[in-house]
């Protein structure tokens, strides 16, 4: 039987092409050893006239950040009529839109924080929301952008209207949750392991964090109470419900356990493409649950279609 034919996007020209060429790249190298026929395409403004003219059976979408993981490349794959992996058009867009994206989690009983979209050059000298908040990009992954404003700052960050600041005109304000960090991946209509992340020399899990190798500790399973595991699992299939998502997903948490066990538990956002890298989350937490790094993304490619 002739293998499947995988073309796997990555690189792309968001800001976390570097996330999503190492990403993609170790799908490559696994879809390779597990008996695929793997294509690896950096993605560029012609990738619709390179994947017509590669017509791969499956696209294997590695990439992260707009373009890749916002509804765009998906509405190009659509036209096409080539299977891919991950969420489809709406389910990509409305998930990369923080805010949206919290707006139907509240309206299905997720618990979220508080926030509100502003002008970032509106925001001046004086705080949109009581310290402490963070200020996020609406429309970015990888925490690029993203600002912790804690309780004794006497002003908002000074970068967010200086022309530094290059993720758009509005942001998100949002109540800093205090807490544990918890992830939850799902695969398919299954909630797998929770995760913990502890970030090693940083105030939180930041860029480097995520991708440096020791920037983070991963406990998987998370040393949590059964209780709030399982509802962790349950939000985060409810998430993926909801928002519409296909294939793999991640959902990320804020768990406030510091006065009793039952604690406050927030949900932050949905990933629709973790990533997939050395140090990335859903690999550790698939193997965890009895997946490895192989048999996850053969599930992915097999589980590829259109009209997602």
């Amino acid at each position: 039987m002739t293998p499947k034919h995988v073309a796997v996007l990555l690189g792309g020209f968001s800001s976390e092409r570097p996330v999503s060429l190492s990403s993609g790249n170790s799908c490559a190298d696994e879809l390779e050893a597990v008996g695929y026929r793997v294509t690896r395409v950096d993605v560029g403004r012609d990738v619709c006239s390179v994947l017509a003219e590669l017509k791969p059976d499956v696209v294997f979408n590695a990439l992260h950040g707009p373009f890749g993981e916002d509804g765009t490349i998906q509405g190009i794959l659509e036209y096409l009529a080539i299977p891919y992996t991950h969420s489809g058009v709406l389910a990509s867009a409305l998930a990369m839109n923080k805010e949206q994206a919290k707006r139907v989690a509240k309206a299905v009983g997720i618990p979220v924080a508080e926030s509100k979209i502003v002008d970032r050059f509106s925001i001046g000298n004086k705080h949109p929301m009581s310290t402490p908040y963070v200020v996020k990009p609406v429309s970015e992954g990888s925490s690029f952008g993203v600002v912790i404003v804690k309780e004794d700052q006497s002003h908002p960050p000074q970068i967010i209207g200086s022309p530094e600041w290059k993720f758009g005109g509005t942001v998100m304000v949002e109540r800093y949750v205090h807490g544990r960090e918890l992830t939850c991946a799902v695969m398919g209509d299954v909630a797998l392991g929770v995760c913990e992340i502890v970030p090693t020399g940083h105030s939180f899990y930041d860029y480097d964090s995520k991708y440096v190798a020791g920037g983070s500790k991963h406990e998987v399973p998370a040393k949590i109470s059964l209780n709030i595991y399982q509802k962790i699992q349950t939000l985060a299939l409810k998430a993926h419900q909801a928002i519409g998502c296909r294939g793999v997903s991640r959902s990320d948490f804020r768990y406030d356990d510091r006065h009793s066990e039952n604690g406050e538990l927030i949900w932050l956002e949905v990933n629709t493409q973790p990533g997939m890298t050395p140090t990335s989350l859903v690999p550790e937490i698939a193997a965890q649950a009895g997946h490895s790094f192989g048999e996850l993304l053969s599930w992915m490619v097999e589980d590829a279609s259109c009209s997602r």
